[in-house]
Parts: C-alpha cells; structure tokens; sequence
C-alpha cells in the first residue's frame, strides 16, 4: 500500500532534482526521503530518477507520474491549509520587504487597500532574502531569483531601465552603435554601485562588451540619483517609473534604444504560500503596474 508521504517526497525531489535538497525543505533526513522513493519505485515497479554524480534526473516514467501527482498534491496541501486556517484567529498582520525606491513608488500609494496591517522593510535584495529566510518577513520583493530550499518565487513584472542626461546636455551628430558607445563612455555617470548595476546590463546586452567607466559618484539610492542628475551632475541609468512625473526643463532620456528590462519577482516561503495576506499583497502590488 502507498503511503501519501512517499507521493510528497516524490515531488519533491523531482522539483529540486537532489534527494538532500528535498529532504532539507522537508525537514526530513535524507536517508528517510532516499527511503521513501525506494519504497515508491519498489510499489510503482520502475525506477523514477536516474542518477547521476550531481544530480538526480527523472525518468519518461517520473516525468509522467509527476505531472499526475503535482496538481492533485498541491490541491489537497490548499485544502489542508484551509482547514488549518478556519481553526486559527486570523492574522492581521504581513512583513513585507522591498527596495526603498519600489516601495516608495509602487506599494506606498497601494497601502490603503490592504486589509492587513503592513509591517515594511526596507534593504537590498540580499538583506531581504536573509531575513525572509529567517522568518523575519512573509514577502519580499526582489530582482534576485537566488534557488532556495523553502523558498518559492513569483514573477510579476519587468522594470524598464533607461538612460538619463541632464537637458542641457548635447548629444553630438551619432550615425553607429560603436559611436554611441565611445561618446557614452566618455561622459560622467553616477552609479548606484561600484560595479555598475543595470549600466553593466547596458553594455553586455547593446555593445556586447564591458563598460570601461569610473563613476564620479556613487549613489546607493535611486531617487537621490535622479535628483543628481536633475542637478547637472551627470549621466545615469533609471527605471522608467521614477520618470513618470519626469520635469523636462531638468532631465531627458537619451538613446532610448539603448533601454533594458530587470524582471522581479515575489518570493515567500513555501510553508506560507496559501496565507491570505500574501495572495492581498501581491494583488494589490501587480495592480501598481
């Protein structure tokens, strides 16, 4: 007989293709998780997963048995979680991570909505996914998809990023991409990092090479920059939203060819993912846009 805890570790495994790594999010041993996919593939009667020195690869048979298993397996997780949830007094509460300037822009004017009371958090993708990790925040928002063991990622929405001039400057006759780039890479930019974020996306993605720049200023903060820019100092690199209310005797956009995306995402712990207040929140978020 099949016991239903085989069918969960099946899965996930098969989502994570490494036996430790599902035994982690499990909080399970890995001989016990390698214990409960003998006894499935023993019940089944073929082997699930290949193995190799790094991996586990699943099988034409893994493969078809998942695809099954999946739906039905999160269906009644839901379910389960529903049961837990009636029984439980309703949270009222979310703690919620994001970038200042994403928070500033896009939930700031949204936070009316929310049914919850909202606990923010301000700080890198890095801090934030520590402190996600951690239990310290229920939701995050992050240009950083970094695999986790618990941890789920949503996309929701793509940044533009564009590149921005003071309007007094002017921009010589330019008739080729290589030209643009030699007269890009001799003007002043302020970065928001040392290593040129989005500015480096730039150059790999429209010039095929690297940014041979030293910025003048570096300026962790992107509305700071905007107001740097504003002032004459120089050229740099800005989501598009920031520019929305753009004033045009101060700041114009040049080279708008030259524009990347940096998509985001939501990430939570698996754990939490029926929660009602993350699914509000991610709502009321993707409705910014």
């Amino acid at each position: 007989m099949i016991d239903f805890e085989w069918y969960r570790s099946f899965c996930m495994i098969y989502k994570y293709n490494s036996v430790s790594e599902a035994a982690k999010v499990r909080m399970m041993t890995q001989p016990a998780m390698s214990q409960h996919l003998a006894s499935l593939e023993a019940e089944v009667g073929e082997v699930l997963f290949n193995r190799t020195s790094r991996k586990i690869v699943p099988t034409e048979r893994g493969k078809q048995l998942y695809s099954q298993l999946a739906p039905l397996i999160e269906s009644l997780e839901e379910t389960t979680m529903n049961f837990k949830m009636a029984s439980l007094p309703t949270l009222t509460f979310i703690k919620l991570g994001t970038a200042h300037e994403f928070y500033t822009e896009k939930v700031l004017p949204q936070l009316h909505k929310s049914n919850s009371s909202v606990i923010s958090n301000l700080g890198t993708a890095d801090q934030l996914l520590e402190l996600l990790k951690e239990d310290k925040l229920d939701l995050i928002v992050t240009s950083q998809k970094v695999p986790t063991p618990g941890i789920e990622y949503q996309s929701f929405m793509d940044e533009e990023f564009v590149i921005v001039a003071p309007m007094h400057y002017k921009i010589p006759d330019i008739d080729s991409l290589e030209h643009s780039e030699g007269w890009l890479s001799s003007q002043n930019w302020i970065s928001y990092g040392l290593d040129l974020p989005i500015i480096r996306r730039i150059w790999r993605e429209h010039f095929k090479k690297r940014p041979v720049i030293r910025p003048i200023h570096i300026i962790p903060n992107l509305h700071m920059i905007l107001k740097a820019v504003e002032n004459g100092m120089g050229l740099s690199v800005l989501p598009t939203y920031l520019l929305r209310n753009l004033d045009e005797e101060k700041i114009k956009v040049l080279f708008p060819e030259l524009r990347v995306n940096n998509e985001l995402f939501f990430a939570y712990k698996l754990k939490d993912k029926q929660l009602p207040q993350i699914h509000e929140m991610m709502t009321i978020i993707r409705e910014s846009e």
